[in-house]
């Protein structure tokens, strides 16, 4: 007994870690290589009318849970394998085809069961045993699948491939803005341009996935044919049975074997032409039709009344027309009672508390004087739900993204933005200030998006024409709906809280300096202390003040230096301290110390670097110009003019063709054509000879002289 219980256990272990085996399989990607096999199987090995009966079933019960899967999917890309499901089970059908013919020609003269229960069901209760019946009922599935269905599909293909191909590069460009802007980090920029990229793939794959679609309807058609033309021969010529005899069964066998294979075949074009007309959503499809069809009473309370009125003319089946009516009519009050009742849940506002009148002839204090805000944002009244959390206000996400990109950028913490609403501003306008002085003001529209002229698109657009704020570039406000067609025709699109967010970066940027102030230099002072105690010791008060200090990390920002490597800044400052206490020449040692992180924030990694050169008689003047006026270069209006006129087209060049604007002068110039560069030059930077690495190779692409 112990043996029998033993070989049980045996038994059940070796079942168990069979079934493991399998699974294990399965999990380790067999699954599809062990389904391609069963398929080549089909083609070469005949099969019992059995095991046909199982894959028919298995076809139909596939073909139904692709097209299922498509209905209850959120969004296309969640079914990214769609594609190569579609083929799998389309060569799954063939292959049944070609299995089920070589049964029916070989064993068609015993009989309609010969092929199995599921072909002989569909050929003779499906369409009631009439082969003429079979024949019209199998014409009408091929041409709703081939005509209808797959044919409509792949033309949506064709252009869903083509629009995901040519939205790319405004999708690409409107993730970089987000990026630059601060709104969005790495991994989210990375993740966004993964999700572009794979949406481009599959559109594509779907392209091509409907021709394969569209080859199974025409392949239907000619295997029909075939079959029903090899039957007859077979049947007459070889059997010897009757040619009415033999065009029954065959026709009746080759009808039902077709429509076993069209019916998952229009099912899977159903659900291929489903994938690739919606939109993506944050639902499934089924719940968003019902949604959107029954969002509003008006168009079932209209229906109801048109079928009452169909129900009331003579001739007409009255009873049919005048139920549904009557339920359209039922439906369409339900749902305006619900949502009476869902709006009168809703609270009311609260009406707003008037301000307590001072007393006359109260006393003033130094608490009405408010200090001035070293960044403000003021909003006209339209503008308030873009800052409103209650309301869903999405800017102060944006600012709040901007301020932590700046902040890790530049090396310090950019103040905090104090945004109050402004009834003398226009209702969609808004102004930043800094320090209390406006800096920058413009218009935006809440409820429609902004699309971004980037210098070349394809087409033009209908909306309200504008500048782009920030850059000065050409835009129009266009409705959200048309997001996508302004993407293929090349613009940038983004939000109006995309538009304040990036103009506010913009202007803080170019005005970092100007909010590092004697507290935040403290604050960096003592991080430094952190890291160096003793360098921070030595460096300030004992080599230089606090305000040595203070105005060269201004100088650096100003010349959009970041200060994040304060140590080294330190370092080099306490280096040099001891033989000078002027900032412009300690700023100067401090840049050639930063010289490879200056570089590397212009041009990256690459190896070569692009400049602009003074003529050596231009230097020359500006040299003896610079000595004449004790430090400051004395440059007579016209040739200043000339200078930059010159300067400015060499900096379009550049832009034009994708590279950075770069002027390379010796250690003297730089500070005077640095602070001449930023009026009208802004993009243009400044370096000198000694900044530069070694490592670095330069191409001279322009030679601007006098």
């Amino acid at each position: 007994m112990s043996q029998a219980m033993s070989g049980t256990g045996a038994g059940r272990a070796a079942g168990a870690a069979a079934g493991g085996g399998w699974r294990a399989a399965l999990r380790g990607g067999l699954g599809t290589p062990l389904l391609l096999l069963t398929m080549l199987a089909m083609l070469v090995l005949p099969l019992p009318a059995p095991v046909l009966d199982v894959l028919f079933t298995f076809n139909i019960a596939l073909s139904l849970l692709v097209l299922l899967a498509a209905v209850y999917t959120e969004r296309p890309l969640h079914f990214a394998t769609f594609p190569t499901v579609l083929l799998v089970a389309t060569l799954l059908r063939l292959s049944l085809n070609i299995a089920s013919t070589r049964v029916v020609l070989l064993e068609g003269h015993t009989g309609t069961d010969a092929a199995g229960r599921v072909i002989q069901a569909f050929g003779e209760f499906v369409v009631g045993g009439s082969y003429a019946v079979g024949m019209v009922v199998f014409a009408i599935l091929v041409i709703i699948n081939f005509v209808v269905v797959t044919k409509g599909a792949g033309r949506v293909s064709e252009v869903s491939a083509r629009f995901t191909l040519d939205a790319m590069p405004g999708k690409q460009m409107a993730i970089d803005a987000d990026l630059n802007a601060g709104i969005i980090g790495q991994e989210e920029a990375k993740a966004r341009r993964e999700e572009i990229a794979r949406e481009a793939d599959f559109y594509g794959a779907m392209d091509g996935a409907s021709k394969f679609v569209r080859g199974d309807a025409v392949a239907g058609i000619l295997i029909l044919l075939i079959n029903i033309l090899g039957g007859l021969a077979v049947g007459v010529l070889q059997h010897e049975m009757p040619l009415a005899e033999a065009g029954r069964t065959y026709v009746l066998l080759t009808i039902g074997d077709g429509l076993v294979a069209q019916i998952p075949s229009l099912l899977l074009s159903t659900a291929a032409a489903i994938m690739v007309t919606r939109v993506s959503g944050e639902q499934p499809m089924g719940q968003a039709v019902a949604g959107q069809l029954l969002a509003s009473p008006q168009p079932l309370a209209v229906t109801g009344a048109v079928l009452a009125v169909l129900g009331l003319v003579p001739g007409m089946p009255n009873l049919v027309f005048l139920g549904l009516g009557s339920a359209a009519g039922v439906g369409a009050w339900l749902l305006a009672r619900r949502r009476a009742a869902a709006a009168a849940q809703e609270p009311e506002p609260k009406p707003e508390t008037p301000p307590q009148s001072q007393p006359e002839g109260g006393e003033l204090g130094w608490e009405e004087l408010e200090p001035v805000d070293p960044i403000g944002l003021e909003v006209g009244y339209r503008l308030i739900p873009l800052v409103d959390r209650e309301q869903g206000g999405a800017l102060l996400a944006r600012i709040r993204g901007v301020r932590r990109k700046l902040t890790q950028e530049l090396g310090f913490l950019i103040p905090s933005v104090h945004i109050r609403d402004n009834l003398e501003l226009p209702p969609n306008g808004y102004r930043i200030t800094l320090l209390g002085v406006p800096m920058g003001e413009g218009e935006v529209h809440p409820q429609k998006e902004l699309a971004i002229n980037p210098g070349q698109v394809y087409g033009e657009l209908e909306g309200i024409p504008t500048r782009d704020p920030a850059f000065g570039l050409p835009a129009v406000w266009i409705d959200p709906s048309r997001r996508e067609e302004a993407q293929g025709l090349g613009y940038t699109v983004v939000d109006a809280s995309t538009v304040v967010a990036t103009h506010l970066s913009k202007i803080v940027q170019e005005h970092a300096h100007e909010l590092l102030g004697r507290e935040e230099v403290q604050r960096l002072l003592e991080q430094l202390a952190r890291i160096s105690p003793k360098l921070a010791e030595e460096l300030v008060p004992k080599l230089l003040p606090a305000s040595v200090v203070q105005q060269v990390l201004r100088n650096l920002l100003a010349e959009r230096v970041p200060i994040r490597d304060l140590r080294t800044i330190a370092e080099t400052l306490a280096a040099h301290a001891p033989h000078s206490q002027d900032p412009a020449e300690l700023t100067a040692r401090v840049r050639v110390a930063l010289g490879r992180a200056i570089v590397q924030g212009i041009n990256g990694m690459r190896e070569e670097l692009p400049v602009i050169t003074l003529d050596p008689a231009l230097e020359q003047l500006l040299q003896n110009s610079l000595q004449a006026g004790d430090g400051q270069a004395v440059v007579e209006p016209g040739l200043a003019e000339k200078l930059h006129q010159a300067l400015q087209e060499a900096v379009r060049r550049q832009e034009a063709q994708g590279e950075p604007a770069v002027l390379l002068v010796s250690p003297a110039l730089r500070p005077t054509l640095a602070r001449f560069a930023r009026h009208g030059l802004g993009t243009l930077h400044v370096l000198a000879y000694n900044e530069l690495p070694e490592s670095k190779r330069l191409r001279v692409v322009a030679t601007v002289g006098g």
